[in-house]
């Protein structure tokens, strides 16, 4: 059965020899000394399989890589069902006309348009099962950006023993990012933080740190911080690369980054054995990673900058600490480093850049008077990001690049409208959302008005 660690395993001494289960894992959410848990090794496989996904059904292959960790945990038919479940959505990849190996990977035609939606799904899933199971209550705490929360809640709606609650920054996400949390009730409740993203992530990470809430409520969290999210997000670089090299060559993938959980899909693809010739970060105006990867040295955004691509608006990515870990240093959740990351061999795999609100605007017109593509802001800035690469990369141009465009441009009208003069048509699940009431709380960033807050709700 394989185990999973603490990337603050060596940094608070009473936990060292802590290791747990993916069931553990998926429930805790985050590690009790404060870390995120990792995979105590990666499960590889063969060049045969690889190859044999370009023959197999987005389900199909979801199933064949969440089974390596899932294995003495979940039946194996039990999972198979579940991945037919979570996913009876197309996930189209759209060559770019006019390009000779370009490609888009549109990762919002789920529940909520987001890419969010394929990590969500699976973990309410797997934890409805590990509940029922074990006749417990869970409290979910989240924090989001934009799209975490709508696909939390949209996942997590009625799932019987499960409580979400949903932390958002009042003024950074769009209306319709809003309206996807605010407007389900029940087991949901969303609240408003006066403050930044980050403000809301500090009082879902102090919640899983303290001990008398710990005492009363059983909590977890869906953020990407939850090492739930991030393997299924492994699935899709399997489907995209299968689907144009059928796994047998190299691809770029160039993934908008906010917190890096998706971009860590990635890379748990790679250390499986996917064939990926480099993973492209570009983050917005919060440019803390690419910072460091000039010079060394990890500096938070704080407060983080306001960006009109805004799901990515993180000062300090909280899987940042994931990253180090993989090439072999230390980061704990304060953002400090206590032992240095083989920073060399981490840029041979990964390269970031920061794209201004302004770059982001002109990728959107250009590209779609070059191609007649249209992308929302995360999507131009992955896009962006490779043109980047490429100015400083031209002799890899011929090798297949797939950007992730990460949520559908209806859930950004006012900017789509006020750059093309055009208004992307919304799909169903975005433009039913205009008549229903909406229900959220407003909360400043007070951790102990917050942590009287649950005390209050979920024991009453």
């Amino acid at each position: 059965m394989l185990l999973f660690y603490s990337t603050n395993s060596n940094y608070h001494s009473e936990f060292n020899h802590i290791k747990v289960n993916l069931k553990e894992a998926l429930l805790n959410g985050q590690a009790p000394d404060r870390g995120l848990y990792m995979p105590e090794s990666f499960p590889t496989i063969s060049t045969e399989e690889l190859y044999s996904y370009s023959q197999k059904t987005y389900p199909e292959i979801a199933y064949q890589i969440l089974n390596r960790y899932t294995e003495g945990i979940i039946p194996k038919e039990t999972l198979y069902s579940l991945c037919i479940d979570a996913y009876n959505f197309e996930i189209p990849l759209e060559k770019v006309r006019g390009t000779t190996s370009n490609y888009i990977l549109r990762l919002d035609r789920g529940p909520t348009a987001s890419f969010k939606d394929f990590a969500a799904r699976m973990m309410a899933r797997m934890m409805s099962l590990f509940i029922c199971e074990s006749n417990e209550e869970i409290t979910i705490l989240t924090a989001t950006s934009g799209d975490t929360g709508a696909a939390v809640a949209n996942a997590f709606h009625n799932v019987p023993g499960i409580k979400v609650i949903i932390l958002f920054p009042l003024k950074e996400v769009s209306e319709r990012q809003r309206k996807q949390m605010s407007t389900l009730s029940g087991n949901i409740t969303t609240i408003a933080i006066k403050g930044k993203f980050d403000d809301c992530q500090a009082l879902v990470k102090k919640a899983f740190a303290d001990t008398q809430l710990k005492k009363h409520i059983k909590l977890s969290s869906a953020n990407s911080i939850n090492i739930g999210r991030l393997l299924p997000q492994s699935v899709y670089y399997f489907y995209a690369a299968s689907r144009i090299t059928e796994c047998k060559a190299p691809v770029v993938f160039s993934v908008p980054s906010g917190n890096f959980g998706d971009m860590m899909g990635g890379m748990i693809a790679m250390k499986m054995g996917l064939p990926i010739a480099q993973i492209l970060a570009p983050v917005n105006g919060n440019d803390s990673f690419p910072n460091y990867l000039k010079c060394g040295e990890y500096q938070k955004i704080e407060p983080s900058r306001n960006c009109i691509s805004n799901a990515m608006n993180v000062g300090h990515p909280s899987n940042l600490a994931r990253l180090i870990s993989l090439f072999g240093g230390q980061m704990n959740e304060k953002g400090e480093i206590s032992h240095p990351a083989d920073l060399t061999k981490l840029k041979e795999k990964v390269y970031s850049v920061s794209v201004s609100d302004d770059e982001t605007q002109k990728t959107i017109i250009s590209v779609w008077e070059k191609y007649q593509l249209l992308l929302e802001p995360h999507g131009a800035v992955g896009w962006n990001g490779y043109q980047r690469w490429l100015e400083i990369h031209p002799e890899r141009k011929d090798i297949p690049a797939i950007c992730l465009e990460t949520a559908h441009p209806a859930k950004f009208p006012q900017h789509i409208r006020e750059l093309l003069g055009i208004i992307p048509e919304a799909p169903l699940s975005l433009s039913s959302l205009d008549s229903l009431s909406e229900h959220y709380k407003t909360m400043d960033s007070d951790f102990d008005l917050f942590k009287q807050y649950l005390l209050d709700t979920v024991l009453k």
